[in-house]
């Protein structure tokens, strides 16, 4: 039960929601980068959303199925085939053994995400599946996916080969997730301010929230540099390294501006002048270098609510999920 790298991608790794509690020894969380895509798709198939799930890019790798497997795809729109036939995404898709999966068009979104019922057969490294690279632990050998790698699932679904017509490949199961406001608006990103928003002068908070930031080409996993009009403090500074955190803006010395992603540091020495967020964390990590973003600021009490809102809304897309697949292992 097992599936292999036909042709691999770029940047492609194993991710699960994070490594949490080690950032005292240095120890990043790390974990997939739009959390409401990866949980979506571990939900579709009926998975926890602690399963691990593949983080893929375009061009992304291709994956042979050695068995059945009732997968799903969610993200990134990067026009998904089963052995040339589309596939839809948000939905759950059963797919038969000796078929290919891949990616041949890049529509919309940064990184596409695919979870298999049961999961990977993967051993956790500090209580996660995700890849570390700077560790060179969790995931698959602690690297991203190479070409012939073989990935072992955890279980296969006898239903699946009496489901699917015999003149077909794969068979989209008649449920799936419509509401992705999550990723409405993608420029603009909602922050709260930092522990040194009030060092920042009048000019550059004023700017911050009024003039637009493009994500540059050197962006990645660890953080996005954004181009834009230069920001300043009050007066120069040099500041203790503090903890940091997924979202958290920092002003560089040139006046530019990072926002932490993924792979971040666990501690820095820049002014942190903002935080992203998490609520908006999925769209941004949708985001290409070149795109296009404006700040608002908000508060805790907003910014709560939408986390909690988004919270409520992933437990009815589980709880859903689950009863579909449970009515259909009923049938069968």
């Amino acid at each position: 039960m097992s599936i292999t790298i036909f042709k691999a991608g770029i940047l492609d790794s194993l991710q699960d929601g994070g490594r949490y509690g080690y950032a005292a020894q240095g120890i990043n969380p790390g974990g997939v980068m739009d959390s409401f895509a990866a949980d979506t798709a571990n939900f579709l198939v009926g998975n926890s959303n602690h399963e691990a799930v593949l983080e893929l890019h375009f061009p992304a790798s291709q994956l042979f199925f050695k068995e059945d497997a009732l997968i799903a795809v969610c993200g990134a729109d990067l026009t998904p085939t089963v052995n040339n036939e589309a596939i839809p995404m948000w939905q759950p898709v059963m797919v038969k053994r000796n078929t290919l999966l891949q990616f041949l068009k890049w529509n919309w979104g940064a990184r596409v995400y695919v979870a298999v019922q049961g999961g990977f057969k993967v051993q956790q490294w500090l209580n996660s599946y995700s890849t570390n690279l700077k560790a060179a632990a969790g995931g698959h050998s602690g690297r991203m996916l190479a070409k012939g790698d073989v990935l072992p699932l955890r279980n296969t679904s006898e239903i699946i080969a009496k489901t699917i017509p015999a003149d077909k490949d794969h068979l989209a199961l008649p449920w799936g997730v419509l509401d992705k406001r999550i990723y409405d608006q993608p420029e603009q990103i909602l922050i709260l301010p930092g522990p040194e928003w009030m060092l920042l002068d009048n000019a550059s908070k004023v700017a911050l929230t009024t003039a637009a930031f493009t994500i540059d080409q050197r962006s990645d996993r660890m953080g996005s540099l954004l181009n834009g009009p230069s920001l300043q403090l009050q007066e120069p500074m040099e500041m203790v390294s503090s903890g940091v955190d997924f979202g958290t803006i920092q002003l560089l010395p040139e006046g530019r501006l990072m926002i932490l992603m993924a792979d971040h540091q666990t501690t820095g020495g820049y002014p942190r002048i903002g935080s992203v967020i998490t609520a908006h964390l999925p769209k941004l990590a949708q985001l290409l270098p070149g795109s296009s973003i404006c700040f608002n600021l908000t508060d805790i009490a907003a910014a709560e609510q939408m986390l909690f809102s988004q919270m409520r809304d992933n437990s009815i897309i589980e709880r859903s999920c689950r009863d579909h697949l449970t009515e259909l292992y009923a049938r069968h």
